[in-house]
C-alpha cells in the first residue's frame, strides 16, 4: 500500500541503482552549503532577521552574549564553521551566530564615527547636502567609488563618505 502521496516510480530498478541515485541527490542538495563553508574570510554579511543571538561558542547550547534586533546590521565574518559564523559587530564585539540568520552579502552599512555624517546628492564634498546621519544609522549599501558610497536609509538616498561607513570597503 505504501505512504499516502508517494508512489513507486520503477519497481524493476535495482538496489544499487537506487543507492547511486540517492547519493547523487544528496550530493547535489549539499553542494551549495559546502561551497558556503569554503568561502574565504573575512567577508561582510548582514543580519537577516529581527532578532539574532550572538553566542560564546558555535552551538545553541552556548551562552547568549548579545541579542541583536537590527535587521540589516553589517557583520564582519571572521571564521566559518558548519552552520555557524564567528563575527565582529560595528562595536568590536565578537561571537558566534547561526549562519542561517545572516545574509552572506553586504547590503547593509552602519554609520560610524563621531558626529553627524553628511549624506549628499552626489559623491563630492561640494555636492548639495541632503541629510545628516547620526552614528548608528543602518542603511542599504549601494556602489562605492572614489571614497564615496551610495546609501539608502528608508526612502532617502544619497552619497556618504566611505570612511564613515562600517561595512563598506574591504573587510
Amino acid at each position: 500500500m505504501g505512504v499516502p502521496g508517494c508512489r513507486i516510480v520503477n519497481d524493476d530498478m535495482s538496489r544499487s541503482k537506487r543507492i547511486v541515485i540517492s547519493l547523487a541527490s544528496f550530493v547535489s542538495l549539499c553542494a551549495a552549503p559546502v561551497a558556503a563553508q569554503n568561502r574565504d574570510t573575512p567577508y561582510w554579511a548582514s543580519i537577516d532577521t529581527t532578532e539574532l543571538n550572538m553566542r560564546v561558542g558555535p552551538g545553541r547550547d552556548y551562552q547568549i552574549e548579545w541579542v541583536y534586533e537590527r535587521e540589516g546590521l553589517p557583520l564582519k565574518v571572521l571564521r566559518v564553521q558548519e552552520g555557524w559564523r564567528y563575527v565582529r559587530d560595528p562595536d568590536g564585539e565578537e561571537g558566534w551566530v547561526a549562519a542561517s540568520l545572516i545574509r552572506d552579502t553586504r547590503p547593509g552599512a552602519f554609520v560610524a564615527g563621531e558626529g553627524l555624517a553628511p549624506m549628499r546628492d552626489s559623491p563630492a564634498d561640494s555636492a548639495a547636502l541632503r541629510w545628516n546621519l547620526e552614528p548608528g544609522v543602518v542603511g542599504l549599501l549601494g556602489d562605492c567609488s572614489a571614497g564615496w558610497c551610495e546609501l539608502s536609509v528608508g526612502k532617502r538616498v544619497g552619497f556618504v563618505p566611505q570612511s564613515r561607513l562600517w561595512g563598506a570597503g574591504e573587510p
